[in-house]
């Protein structure tokens, strides 16, 4: 984007007056940072926040965000001192499952790069004398977290930009935006209007009310979070001699004992004690008024009434880890209000609907300089170097966006916040959001059903638990340890098998469908894609979605029905909106190319139908002709099945024979009825999730958002087959492919089997050569057809086939190969039944989209 644009920011709290200060460093004048309360003291979340900065995450990339705030806080000074106090973090553990998580997030830890020790209760007592040593277990200790001075920060860096020429309007709500033609053009406040190219609404918990004045739904709810201090504490006050020396109050390592919702600080010789465990309690931000110019440390607007009653048990618990507060007494609390998202993360990137507005919201301290680089990246660069995936506004469903959606789901993580979440639990309410039509028929069958984005998706169905005892030796899966055995059942070993010896159903309902229509659809998709679309009616490729420096953001299947008519096979909500938006760019520029971008998902449904029984099957319900030569690999056709129209495509995620076979929801039942009636003489089975993936892995197949994102290029990824090299188009990303391929990748995608031939990995598992850590896992399963685990990997570029390497699970180091992919049929025989032109194995590697 244009440097010289207006530029209008929303809020001046940390990630606003952060956001000013990253486009200041990178070039962007003509910048307003609006503030509805007073610059000294916005009153928002950044005004009470605590400022406990623990980096370590399940997420790689809120991994990455803490760590850049970390380092930026630390850079900025006043007086010699930095706004970071770097005192380090200790997470303790009183039970043992506790213990076993603590070990898991130290393997996240060495994943990301941050240091990390596991320390038994004797270091903990060491450390944190004050602590309990009797109720302690061990803990996790990180030299690098430490206390953010948030408002500290926020008053330095609004200085600092000041002195760039940022301009800063205090007191001065917003009242509406201003748009014309789909496009954001200026803010209305009492004062007047202030024009913009560009309005990056970093309101905090006001961010729904900003984005209702933009018409932009912002799926987040404010809370109340409890927080206390404590009278004096003689153990603190005889160390304030020290804490005094480095001007922060504080000397001892921030302490969460997630064991019970609770965290601590020192505040001088006070504790400061934040509490998770009460009732959740939504706040509407509109409610609580314009802000005051006489906000001080007791009178703001984030800081509500505190509730002694809901603190009780905290306190309790607080004087059981930490004996010194037993003579002491609660002098001060207040319930203080965060941003709550329905899946615990930011919002940070453009509306889907409105272009030039943006936001950063639900964003806290912990990551708050994080977002504000790699949004200032985005409007600089186009792309973050951090990926955004799981940050992007655009990445809820439609039906995630209800209040009624917003509301329960954000208090439920609210709720869950310190809870040892295994990576495959789905949340209990809501549920049945989204069901396919084939929903009835899988519940007579016995599936289980996991949840993601309202879907209700089968990982196994129990009416196949008795094809388990009649599974050959050679397929039997090995017991698992507690953790991994959890949303797994032997019984999906029994569906891969019959899916590689029989025929399977696999419900893709879920998997987005879009269609791409229109005198422009050509224009649209060939700027876009990595491959060329041109191809005749009736045929699929696999290409590319890449950003400006050849990061992929996304992979997808084009399939050309008719001349201008495509159907995409996508990943996410975002591949929509960037769709969308491209496609209005391009009608607006050229009103003759416009183009249609639909989501027909909803509308419609699909059964994968896979195994090299499949011909009999189809062969009972359909007159058409689907051998090699009526509908070859990656072609698609209308046809007639079970008495159904239906779109038949030959394309396979689990490396058999068959198609994917979609109709419109109204069918689905009638669909899923004929087949499975055909199927039955052949021992067609249903077949779910937990096989599925396991047969994708084996032939090697990636998941766009798990195995590679924006992060990671074709050439390291894997998957350059999918870079169409001779492409006269240009397209988004090609002077970086250009680029890209004449260098030699530092890193790749690896296949690992593991060597004990059982132990089963989850993914984000640390890789250890030489005692070093090198690399992390992404995806991992029990191969069934291979006998033994797999898992695919992130390692350096010299890490070659036949090396061993180490995989840090749960503490204990597991031993594991770097094989040649893919494991299994990798001539593709089974795939394309003995046709004569087998195509090479990089031309079919394709991926599902989980």
């Amino acid at each position: 984007m244009e440097l010289s644009q207006h530029v209008v920011i929303i809020g001046a709290g940390i990630v606003g007056t952060n956001l000013a200060d990253e486009l200041v460093s990178r070039g962007w004048k003509n910048i307003t940072v609006v503030e509805q309360g007073p610059l000294r003291m916005p009153g928002g979340s950044t005004s009470h926040a605590p400022g406990l900065v623990f980096q370590t995450n399940a997420s790689k990339t809120m991994t990455q965000l803490a760590n850049y705030t970390v380092r930026k806080m630390l850079s900025l000074k006043k007086d010699g001192e930095s706004c970071f106090n770097q005192i380090g973090g200790l997470e303790v553990a009183t039970t043992p499952a506790r213990l076993e998580e603590l070990k898991r997030k130290h393997g996240y830890a060495s994943s990301w790069g941050i240091e990390a020790h596991l320390v038994d209760a004797e270091k903990c007592k060491e450390m944190y004398p004050l602590l309990n040593k009797n109720i302690v277990l061990g803990g996790l200790h990180i030299p690098s977290d430490g206390l953010a001075l948030a408002a500290r920060a926020t008053q330095l860096l609004i200085e600092r930009t000041r002195n760039a020429g940022v301009r800063y309007l205090e007191s001065t709500p917003i009242t509406d935006i201003e748009k014309t033609d789909n496009r954001v053009t200026g803010v209305v406040t009492p004062n007047g209007t202030i024009k913009a190219d560009l309005v990056i609404s970093c309101a905090g918990f006001w961010g729904v009310e900003v984005g209702a004045m933009a018409g932009v739904r912002i799926p987040l709810l404010p809370l109340a979070h409890q927080y206390a201090k404590t009278s004096a504490v003689p153990a603190l006050s005889d160390r304030q001699v020290n804490t005094r020396q480095n001007g922060m109050n504080a000397s001892l390592p921030i302490l969460r004992h997630q064991d019970q919702d609770l965290y601590y600080r020192e505040h001088g010789e006070q504790y400061g004690i934040g509490y998770y465990g009460h009732r959740p309690m939504p706040v509407v931000a509109a409610s609580l008024g314009l802000t005051s110019k006489n906000v001080d440390d007791k009178n703001m607007p984030s800081r509500l009434k505190f509730t002694p009653e809901d603190f009780e048990p905290a306190w309790k618990l607080s004087q059981d880890i930490l004996p010194v507060l037993r003579n002491c007494k609660i002098v001060d609390g207040f319930n203080g209000i965060f941003s709550f998202t329905p899946d615990g993360g930011p919002l940070v990137g453009q509306a889907p609907n409105l272009d030039g507005f943006y936001v950063a919201e639900a964003v806290w301290v912990t990551h708050s300089a994080g977002v504000a680089r790699a949004l200032a990246e985005v409007l600089t660069t186009g792309h973050s170097t951090v990926d955004l995936g799981e940050c992007e506004l655009s990445r809820f469903e439609e039906v995630q966006l209800s209040r009624e959606y917003v509301e329960e789901t954000s208090q439920q993580n609210f709720v869950e916040i310190y809870d040892i979440i295994h990576p495959l639990q789905p949340r209990q309410s809501p549920r049945q959001l989204r069901v396919s039509p084939f929903y009835a028929r899988q519940k007579e069958l016995g599936a289980f059903f996991l949840e993601a984005a309202g879907w209700e998706r089968p990982y196994w169905y129990e009416a196949n638990a008795g094809l388990v005892k009649y599974l050959p030796a050679q397929w039997m899966p090995p017991s698992r340890d507690a953790w991994s055995a959890q949303y797994y059942s032997p019984i999906s070993a029994a569906e891969a098998w019959k899916t590689r010896t029989a025929v399977a159903m696999y419900d893709m309902t879920a998997f987005h469908r879009f269609e791409v229509s229109g005198p422009g659809a050509i224009s649209l998709l060939q700027r876009l894609t990595t491959g060329d679309v041109t191809m005749k009616p009736g045929a699929i490729i696999y290409t590319l979605l890449l950003n400006d420096r050849g990061g992929i953001r996304s992979d997808i299947f084009v399939a050309r029905l008719q001349h201008d008519l495509y159907q995409i096979g996508a990943n996410t909500a975002t591949d929509l909106a960037y769709l969308v938006r491209e496609a209005h760019h391009q009608e607006k520029k050229a009103p003759a190319r416009w183009v249609r971008v639909r989501d027909v998902t909803g509308g419609t449904c699909c059964i994968g139908l896979w195994g090299p029984r499949c011909r009999d099957v189809i062969s009972a319900v359909s007159a058409d002709n689907f051998s090699n030569e009526g509908l070859p690999y990656f072609a698609v056709k209308r046809a007639t099945v079970a008495g159904v129209p239906v779109i038949i495509m030959r394309k396979s995620y689990v490396g058999e024979l068959g198609w994917e076979i979609q109709t419109n929801a109204e069918y689905g039942e009638r669909l899923w009825d004929g087949l499975w009636r055909a199927g039955k003489p052949h021992g067609l089975i249903a077949a779910g999730r937990s096989a599925f993936n396991a047969l994708r892995l084996e032939k090697g197949y990636r998941t766009w958002g798990i195995d590679m994102t924006t992060e990671h290029d074709p050439y390291e990824a894997g998957i350059s087959f999918a870079v169409k090299t001779d492409k006269k188009d240009n397209y988004v990303g090609k002077a970086a492919i250009d680029r890209l391929s004449k260098q030699t990748p530092t890193r790749r995608l690896r296949c690992l089997t593991i060597d004990d031939r059982r132990s089963v990995v989850l993914g984000k598992e640390p890789i250890y050569h030489n005692g070093e850590p090198i690399g992390y896992i992404t995806s991992a399963a029990f191969g069934h057809s291979v006998g033994k685990p797999i898992a695919y990997a992130w390692l350096p570029s010299w890490v070659r086939e036949c090396h061993t390497v180490e995989i840090e699970y749960f503490g204990r180091c597991i031993p594991a190969t770097v094989t040649t992919e893919p494991l299994f049929d990798p001539r593709m025989v089974r795939l394309y039944d003995g046709a004569t032109s087998v195509m090479s194995r990089d031309h079919t590697a394709i991926r599902s989209h989980l």
